[in-house]
């Protein structure tokens, strides 16, 4: 039984990570309140199925990949809500939920490798995995573009052209500063989901290879998730940070796109990046 409680504290982890980012990054009250029960139901089933996994093995100490995950999880989720009681910082669940479901993911799905129903199901996973990852990527490109762009139409409106006058008319058809900025926003917004799905999708694909759960242990494999980290500051920065716009902004995206495309050129030659017909 405790697999079944794991599993359904993913899925409850896996909703309060949905609710806690319009919390934090738009202040949201109500998102606040349904982020809290969502992650405190799922700390305690994970709490039944760790007491559970351990009372019915005879032990209190974890053995193997798996379980450690979990009760590294589970420690994760209880430093969080010791936080969040003491000061009331639910901001820290942005990186603090998503962890915890990233680690436990992989043990609810059972003790021993895991195998897809079929290789049709697996190839879409892997399609999909592909896709939204691409998608993530091309968004932070937009984003930067957007930024650039931002930049020339500030040093265009600071130049004062007079109409018709040759050197900057050729950006005449550039859309407001504010407009521009706008676009870089919401272009991270839409990529984020992307690049979240992208690697909970891998995570499940590389179960079936050798390395397994241990996964988690290869370098480029935890660049992969310093890149969301960067992603998630960099939403944060940008949505309320004080002053990081236009300029600032620009610079800062573009650091973070060359971070990820570096990270996905070191991800090109991983044997684990490799989910391919076997």
């Amino acid at each position: 039984m405790y697999l079944l409680w794991l599993r359904v504290a993913a899925v409850l982890y896996a909703a309060g990570c949905v609710a806690v980012f319009p919390a934090v990054l738009y202040g949201a009250l109500r998102w606040r309140s349904i982020c809290v029960h969502l992650a405190g139901l799922a700390f305690f089933f994970h709490f039944v199925s760790v007491v559970e996994m351990l009372v019915r093995a005879h032990r209190w100490m974890p053995v193997g990949a798996r379980e450690i995950e979990s009760l590294l999880g589970f420690a994760i989720a209880g430093l969080f809500f010791l936080v969040w009681w003491l000061y009331d910082a639910i901001s820290l669940g942005i990186f603090a939920l998503p962890a915890t479901f990233l680690l436990v993911l992989v043990p609810a799905l059972g003790p021993g490798p895991y195998v897809f129903p079929s290789e049709g199901v697996r190839m879409s996973w892997l399609v999909a995995h592909i896709i939204a990852l691409m998608l993530a990527y091309a968004a932070l490109c937009f984003s930067l573009l957007a930024s650039v762009l931002y930049l020339v139409q500030e040093r265009r409106i600071k130049s004062k052209p007079k109409p018709g006058r040759a050197g900057w008319a050729f950006f005449d058809w550039l859309p407001p500063l504010d407009t521009l900025e706008r676009i870089a926003y919401a272009t991270l917004e839409f990529g984020f989901p992307c690049m979240t799905v992208g690697l909970v999708l891998g995570a499940v694909l590389v179960q079936e290879t050798s390395v397994g759960a241990a996964y988690l242990l290869d370098p480029r494999v935890m660049a992969s998730f310093v890149s969301w980290f960067i992603y998630v500051v960099l939403l944060l920065l940008r949505r309320r940070g004080a002053g990081l716009r236009g300029r600032k902004a620009a610079y800062v995206s573009g650091v973070v796109l060359v971070v990820l495309m570096a990270v996905w050129f070191a991800n090109l030659f991983s044997q684990m990046s490799r989910f391919g017909p076997k």
